[in-house]
């Protein structure tokens, strides 16, 4: 009996957290494409007010309204990205108000990968961080640096 009951409540865990990631995932894909498709009011709209976006340049961290001012010219001109997240893997805080992400991203850049934390706030989850990195592969990382050295 105690295996059966164990059995539901671990099926029960598994559906709930399996529902929790479609809506997460639907969040995360839903802000990636807004950004393909310059809706920049959608864009933002998922973002808490202490929102930090850490782009690829070394320079690039960026607090919300610093970045909306940054974006602002791209989403009127229809000039922004559009990155294809895969193999998105989700973790989650223990009282599950917080969960955060790594994705695989296909840009203009090659592959990048993206992580990023959501906060539920008042039943809602925003996205409150977010990381873009270019992948580098290790044997090439000596060439980077060279890359990196010139003026």
């Amino acid at each position: 009996m105690r295996n059966i009951v164990f059995l539901l409540f671990t099926l029960s865990l598994t559906y709930s957290y399996t529902q929790q990631e479609k809506t997460l995932d639907k969040i995360i894909n839903e802000w990636h494409q807004n950004a393909a498709n310059a809706a920049f009011d959608a864009y933002f709209s998922i973002t808490t007010d202490d929102f930090i976006f850490l782009g690829t340049a070394p320079e690039e961290r960026w607090k919300k309204k610093a970045f909306m001012t940054f974006c602002k010219p791209y989403f009127d001109k229809k000039t922004t990205w559009d990155f294809k997240p895969s193999d998105r893997l989700w973790n989650y805080s223990e009282d599950g108000n917080t969960a955060w992400f790594d994705e695989s991203l296909e840009t203009w850049m090659q592959g990048c990968r993206g992580t990023g934390i959501l906060s539920k706030i008042k039943g809602e989850w925003r996205l409150s961080y977010y990381n873009l990195h270019v992948l580098i592969e290790n044997d090439k990382i000596q060439e980077f640096i060279s890359l990196r050295k010139k003026q």
